[in-house]
């Protein structure tokens, strides 16, 4: 690797990050006593940080975004030359990219036809709820208001959406919520809460049970995440995404699915609910969206739910009067445009399933080899692996000892990711989700990593 780099004092970078920068998800008491930690450079799954050391990333940039990894010199040309030409407009009127954007992304989600911009996920789920909250307005005398969400399942870090985290860790400290957003339980058969033969359709049912108890009629959405991401990398068990879009048809219940991790390839399709055969009313994304090349973030809808809003002449008040500044940036939907070429020239859905099967059958190995792993699951380049301390009990592995994995990982020049400081006595999953175009030994070379790890940290 080279570190030619525009600042020559590298050294003077981490002393200036230290100084000034509030990392996220982070306690900067360590930074006392250790460098915080900071990357110059990448290419492929590969970083390299300020002290020239290299890594390889199996996380896609920490949170799940860099989809077809760094160095994408054909996205960062299609983003520079798009900001000599237009760089900005606010979204009340349109642009080029966002309009050929919007058309490409609708012909990958058969159904849906409306695209509103924004620049984060949190924000794109933000715009479903005021979306919801209106439509309860102008459709049902105000009742149909509440929206209900997951256990384990996340959909963002603003107050509104924080209101519907089902990771109680993420949410505490920041209350007190606003009114009108319900829990429903898990579906994690790992930790199953009724012992029956169809947990699928059992879990589904409880959303119903949840539904009629509040009232039908006060219930407008639920969201889920397809597959949820940091809540414990959780597949719905067979039966579930049947059970749950019949629930909703049958109560008038709009289904909005978080697709902020899971789309734009990283479980094998476009998104990761397509792999049910569901119908949504609405679907998020963001991360992945552009693999983090421009902040970019998609609320799209059904174009029924569009003509919701369109009855100005009898409610001037009836539009969607909402407005995210940044959603009128040309460089997110340019920068998509090419993600999403690269993703279809390159063939990586069909990698990105591949390459998972061979990272799932290595994990179910490690399995077999370390008594710790009680669960390994996942989709695609999507997967987790669950530790316990007991595994005919399930007991969880602590929190500490699951980072020290990580962090011997780390040491290793592998960075891989798990549960957080999200659910309380159940921060205990190691998490992956390496770029789509990780290859045999990139996939070898992280579970060999996490082999040596669970080694050394647990004999």
């Amino acid at each position: 690797m080279s570190l030619d780099h525009p600042v020559n004092d590298l050294s003077h970078v981490i002393e200036a990050d230290r100084a000034h920068v509030w990392h996220h998800l982070s306690q900067h008491k360590v930074y006392e006593t250790a460098d915080p930690r900071v990357f110059v450079e990448g290419k492929g799954l590969k970083l390299w940080d300020a002290k020239g050391k290299e890594y390889l990333d199996a996380v896609s940039g920490g949170v799940w975004t860099v989809n077809v990894g760094y160095g994408r010199e054909s996205i960062a040309n299609a983003v520079r030359d798009q900001l000599i030409k237009l760089n900005y407009y606010a979204g009340a009127a349109g642009n080029v990219p966002a309009a050929l954007f919007a058309e490409k992304l609708t012909q990958k989600t058969p159904g849906l036809t409306r695209v509103y911009y924004s620049n984060s996920g949190s924000e794109a789920n933000e715009k479903v709820y005021k979306m919801v909250r209106q439509i309860a307005h102008r459709q049902h005398g105000g009742r149909k208001w509440k929206i209900l969400y997951r256990e384990r399942d996340y959909h963002g870090t603003t107050i509104g959406t924080l209101a519907t985290s089902g990771q109680d860790q993420r949410a505490m400290q920041y209350g007190p919520y606003p009114e009108g957003f319900v829990r429903v339980p898990h579906c994690l058969e790992y930790r199953k809460q009724w012992d029956v033969e169809n947990y699928g359709q059992r879990a589904a049912d409880a959303i119903e049970e949840v539904i009629r108890r509040e009232g039908p009629d006060t219930v407008g959405c639920l969201v889920l995440e397809p597959i949820t991401a940091g809540g414990g990398v959780i597949v719905p068990p067979n039966g579930y995404w049947e059970r749950v879009q019949e629930i909703c048809r049958k109560y008038d219940i709009l289904l909005h699915i978080d697709e902020v991790v899971c789309g734009l390839g990283r479980t094998g399709t476009w998104f990761g609910y397509q792999h049910y055969g569901i119908e949504p009313d609405f679907v998020t994304m963001a991360k992945g969206v552009a693999s983090g090349y421009a902040a970019i973030s998609c609320t799209i809808t059904t174009e029924q739910v569009f003509e919701m809003f369109k009855d100005d002449a009898a409610d001037p008040m009836g539009y969607f009067r909402d407005i995210s500044t940044f959603g009128g940036c040309t460089s997110g939907p340019i920068a998509a445009l090419e993600n999403m070429r690269i993703i279809e020239d390159e063939g990586l859905l069909d990698n990105t399933t591949r390459m998972g099967e061979r990272c799932l059958a290595n994990l179910q190995a490690l399995m077999d080899k370390h008594a710790v792993i009680g669960d390994v699951r996942g989709k695609g380049l999507f997967l987790g692996a669950e530790l316990v301390s007991d595994r005919k009990t399930k007991e969880p592995m602590e929190e500490k000892r699951v980072q020290a994995v990580v962090a011997d990982c780390l040491a290793q020049g592998v960075i891989i990711g798990a549960t957080n400081r999200s659910i309380p006595g159940l921060n205990n999953t190691l998490c992956l989700s390496p770029a789509l175009i990780a290859t045999a030994d990139d996939i070898d070379r992280i579970t060999d990593a996490i082999d040596g790890a669970l080694t050394r940290v647990f004999g």
